[in-house]
C-alpha cells in the first residue's frame, strides 16, 4: 500500500549530496520520523510516534547498476525495487538513488499511502526537490531533534478507551438515523451509485481474472501540454477527459488485441478525486474520494469517445459522486478497531498475504472469449497535478516524473497521469501474471493519443 514516484534527473548526483539534502530537511517533514505504534488488543487503530531509533541510513539508500546500463534498465530496477512492503518497524517512507546509467541518475521515491495521496505527494516535492538549480539549503533547527517518547501501554488502552467512546457517542445509532434523516436525499442518491456496481456489471478482463501477485511490470510515456491544449480547443473537454478517453481505448484495443468478447461490454474506471478541504492544503495525509465512470469496452473512433467520456464525467460531476461517496462513508456505523487486527499481521511473520502471494490462484479462463461480469472496477486511473516549473534534486534538473500507482485485490492495471513543468506522463503498473504484454497496451495508448491529435490538427485546418 505504499504509492510511489520515479525520477530521471540529468546528470550524476552524489549519493553524499543526496543525504546531505534529506539531513538538512528533515526537519520540515515530521512524519518522516514517525512509525506506527500499535495499541494493545487493537483496541485503536495504530498511532503515528516519533520512532527513537531513527536512522536516515535506512531510509535514503544507493542501489548501483553495472556500468553502461540504460535508463531503461534503471527504471525496470525501480520497478522491482518497489516491490516489496516497506519495514513496519519504521517511518514508512524509502527513497533510493540508483546510479549507473552514464549522464542520469533515477531516484525511487516510495511512502505508504497512509501518509500520503497523490496531491500530498506533490506538496512534498516542494520541500525536498528546488524550483532554483542553486538554491541555499534552509536554515537548521536550533535544537538537534529529540524524539517524543511514545505513550506507555496503559495510557494507549485509557486513549483507546476514550476515543471509542467519543467515536460510539459520534456514530451511535440513533444520531446516525438523524444525519440518515437530515441527509436522506443525497445518501439515497449515493446508494443508487453504488447499486450501479451490482445493477451495471461492466466486463471482466485478463488482468481482472485473478488475484494480484507480489511481481509489477511498468511501461510509461509522456506528452507535451501543447498537444493535449490542441486536442481540448479543438474538441472540446477537460484535460482528465482527455487522459481517460486515451487510456480506455488503449484498454478496448488491447482487449480486442487478445481477442476478448467484449461487445455492448463497459469498462468501469475508479478515478480518484482529491477531496482536502481548504484549510488542510499543504498538509500531508489521505484525502481521496472518487467517481467511477462507465465506458464502452469495445474500440471506437477516438473522437468519439471523448463525446462519450465528456458525458460520463459531466454526468458524474452533475450528480456530485465524489462528494455522495464521502458522505456515504461518513454516514457508515462505526467498525471497532478490534475487527481489523488481522491487517496488523502485514509485514509480519504470521502475515497471510505472504503465503497467498505463494500460493498463486490461476486466472478464470475465458471460455469462448467471454468471462463472468464483474461488478467491481477495471482499473483505477488517477490525475495528479504536479509543479509547472523545472525542478532540482541538488542542482540536478529533474528530467521525466512516473508514478507507480498501488494494485490489490483483482485489479492488475493501474494508471497514474502525472503533470510536470508543461509535460503529462502516462504511467502503467501490472501484475505481469494477469497482464504479460504490457507493452501492447502502452503502444495502444501512444497510438490513440497520436490519432486524438491529427483530429484536432484536421480540425483547426
Amino acid at each position: 500500500m505504499h504509492i510511489s514516484s520515479v525520477y530521471v534527473l540529468d546528470g550524476e548526483l552524489d549519493f553524499r549530496a543526496l543525504m546531505n539534502r534529506f539531513e538538512k530537511r528533515i526537519h520540515q517533514v515530521p512524519s518522516y520520523r514517525r512509525k506506527l505504534q500499535q495499541v494493545p488488543f487493537s483496541l485503536a487503530h495504530p498511532i503515528w510516534v516519533d520512532d527513537p531509533q531513527f536512522d536516515l541510513s535506512n531510509h535514503v539508500v544507493h542501489h548501483e547498476l553495472p556500468a553502461g546500463a540504460s535508463v531503461e534498465d534503471a527504471f525496470d530496477t525501480a520497478v522491482a525495487l518497489n516491490e516489496p512492503l516497506l519495514t513496519r518497524e519504521r517511518p514508512l517512507w524509502k527513497v533510493i538513488m540508483i546510479s549507473g546509467v552514464e549522464g542520469k541518475t533515477l531516484l525511487l521515491q516510495m511512502a505508504h499511502h497512509a501518509m500520503i495521496d497523490g496531491a500530498s505527494g506533490v506538496e512534498l516535492t516542494l520541500i525536498l526537490f528546488d524550483l532554483e538549480r542553486d538554491a541555499g539549503e534552509p536554515v537548521p533547527p536550533n535544537e538537534p531533534w529529540e524524539p517524543e517518547p511514545a505513550p506507555p501501554p496503559a495510557q494507549l488502552v485509557a486513549d483507546a478507551m476514550r476515543d471509542n467512546m467519543q467515536a460510539f457517542n459520534e456514530k451511535n445509532p440513533m444520531r446516525l438515523i438523524a444525519n440518515a434523516a437530515a441527509n436522506a436525499n443525497r445518501l439515497q442518491q449515493a446508494s443508487r451509485v453504488m447499486s450501479q456496481f451490482a445493477t451495471q456489471p461492466v466486463v471482466t478482463t485478463p488482468f481482472n481474472a485473478g488475484v494480484v501477485g507480489p511481481k509489477r511490470h511498468a511501461r510509461w510515456m509522456k506528452q507535451d501540454f501543447a498537444d493535449i491544449r490542441t486536442i481540448r480547443k479543438s474538441l472540446g473537454g477537460t484535460i482528465n477527459d482527455v487522459v481517460l478517453t486515451v487510456v480506455s481505448e488503449a484498454v478496448a484495443r488491447y482487449l480486442a488485441a487478445r481477442d476478448e468478447r467484449a461487445e455492448d461490454g463497459f469498462l468501469r474506471i475508479m478515478c480518484p478525486v482529491n477531496v482536502r478541504t481548504e484549510d488542510k492544503q499543504g498538509a500531508l495525509g489521505n484525502e481521496v474520494s472518487a467517481i467511477f465512470p462507465r465506458l464502452p469496452a469495445v474500440p471506437i473512433p477516438p473522437a468519439e469517445r471523448l463525446n462519450a467520456v465528456i458525458a460520463e464525467t459531466q454526468r458524474s460531476k452533475r450528480n456530485e459522486e465524489a462528494q455522495l461517496m464521502t458522505l456515504m462513508q461518513d454516514s457508515m456505523p462505526h467498525v471497532p478497531p478490534v475487527a481489523m487486527w488481522p491487517t496488523q499481521l502485514v509485514g509480519t511473520a504470521m502475515d497471510p498475504t505472504a503465503a497467498a502471494a505463494r500460493m498463486r490462484i490461476p486466472a478464470t479462463p475465458a471460455i469462448g472469449g467471454y468471462r463472468p461480469p464483474n461488478a467491481g472496477i477495471n482499473f483505477v486511473c488517477t490525475n495528479v497535478p504536479g509543479v509547472q516549473v523545472p525542478q532540482y534534486m541538488c542542482g540536478h534538473e529533474v528530467l521525466d516524473t512516473v508514478g507507480l500507482l498501488v494494485l490489490t485485490g483483482n485489479v492488475g492495471l493501474g494508471i497514474t497521469i502525472l503533470s510536470y513543468n508543461k509535460q503529462l506522463f502516462f504511467s502503467f503498473i501490472c501484475d505481469p501474471n494477469l497482464l504479460p504484454d504490457l507493452d501492447v497496451l502502452a503502444d495502444a495508448a501512444q497510438d490513440v493519443f497520436a490519432e486524438l491529435l491529427d483530429v484536432a490538427h484536421a480540425n483547426a485546418a
